[in-house]
């Protein structure tokens, strides 16, 4: 049996006590949490012009594969490869000998015709005269006549064939028939080339580079829409309009040059349902070259009213996209809103939005729909980093007129 103590039982009656007095006071009060602090701005409101972008490549607008007219060897090529070339210099040299003997004989010939032209015309004259004194047959007169007519004949082949040599001659020097840029030489001095129309050989390339083409396929879709457009007058034609397009290069987040539209096709490939469509496109520098990719915008409405927002504002919920506003009382909201394309950096939204609203623009991990918050205004807008000019939706592999 354990026994206590006077001692020990006083203690524990004392801590009894205590434990009792404890327990009978309230417990003590947690403090509320403070209202998450976010960053809120107003939609920037201004004049904005929808874009539709699309990829395309670019192409010459005049491409010349460079032949030989003439058969002979080569003597002397005239050019650097890769060279910038002008109209009319001198890209080949072919021997030209064969065919200034050529000449010489055709001109030898027609020297003999014409000789010939003048013996008949005397011979048919004093056959002409004899017959009024009715000494010489009429048989005779007739075979005069015939044979200046054959003299005079064969001038005329003697001309021709004199032309067709003097133009062999010129085509021994193959000149450069465009303004443009020359790929490689594919045939050397000493070279035996074939000439003609069928089998020439191939000597080089030449394409034009200022101005330059750029080709790209529009979608079904864009090209009704843009079509509707049309029939609605807010937007011209690129059949008979040379509306702008921007052109981003590989690698490029603004717009670096600019062009117009100056071709629509006729009909819709029915293998891609897409519509051929071109630009022409300066190239002053001459820094794209024929086959680049590139992107390109092309102008998709009339210029209108808008409001804008960061891209960093908007949150997706499933399938709509969403940003969250305070209202008076300080508390989130969400609002579903229709996107547009980026302008300068800010997204436009098409349909959700008042110019009035407190969309939140930083802070949006911390906001919770139906809660208090504390907001705190903008110093000023931060756009993301510019897209270039705004386009309307999702890009596009294909394109519209």
């Amino acid at each position: 049996m354990i026994q206590f103590s006077a001692k020990s039982v006083a203690s524990i009656v004392l801590l009894s006590a205590l434990s009792l007095a404890a327990c009978s006071e309230n417990p003590a009060q947690v403090p509320a949490a403070a209202a998450p602090s976010v960053t809120v701005a107003t939609p920037v409101k201004r004049t904005v012009t929808d874009w539709d972008e699309f990829t395309g490549r670019f192409e010459a607008v005049e491409q010349v594969d460079i032949r030989a007219r003439v058969g002979g060897f080569v003597t002397r090529v005239g050019f650097s490869d890769g060279e910038l070339v002008h109209k009319d210099d001198l890209l080949y040299l072919i021997d030209s000998r064969p065919y200034d003997a050529a000449a010489a004989q055709v001109d030898g010939q027609l020297a003999d015709a014409r000789a010939r032209v003048e013996l008949g015309k005397r011979d048919l004259d004093r056959t002409l005269e004899l017959q009024k004194s009715q000494n010489v047959a009429d048989a005779v007169v007739d075979q005069k006549r015939q044979a200046l007519q054959a003299a005079e004949a064969s001038v005329i082949q003697s001309q021709a064939a004199l032309k067709r040599a003097q133009l062999d001659i010129e085509y021994t020097h193959v000149l450069a028939p465009i303004d443009g840029r020359v790929s490689r030489h594919l045939v050397s001095v000493g070279n035996l080339v074939q000439g003609g129309d069928a089998g020439a050989t191939l000597l080089t390339t030449l394409v034009s580079l200022d101005p330059i083409h750029l080709y790209f396929d529009m979608d079904e879709q864009t090209y009704l829409r843009n079509n509707k457009l049309w029939f609605e007058g807010k937007r011209p034609s690129s059949r008979d309009t040379p509306n702008p397009v921007q052109i981003l290069l590989a690698g490029e987040t603004k717009p670096s040059h600019d062009g117009g539209m100056d071709f629509v096709d006729n009909r819709m490939d029915v293998s891609t349902g897409t519509l051929r469509v071109r630009a022409r496109v300066p190239n002053h520098d001459l820094s794209i070259l024929p086959g680049q990719f590139a992107r390109v915008r092309l102008i998709g409405s009339s210029p209108y009213d808008a409001l804008l927002i960061p891209d960093t504002a908007i949150a997706s919920d499933q399938s709509r996209k969403i940003v969250f506003v305070v209202k008076d009382d300080d508390t989130v909201e969400a609002k579903p809103v229709t996107l547009g394309g980026l302008d300068e950096g800010l997204r436009i939204i098409k349909d959700g939005l008042k110019p009035d609203d407190k969309v939140i623009v930083d802070g949006l991990q911390r906001a919770r729909v139906g809660q208090k918050v504390a907001p705190h205004v903008a110093q000023a807008a931060s756009p993301a980093p510019a897209q270039g000019a705004n386009s309307q939706g999702a890009s596009s592999q294909g394109a519209k007129q």
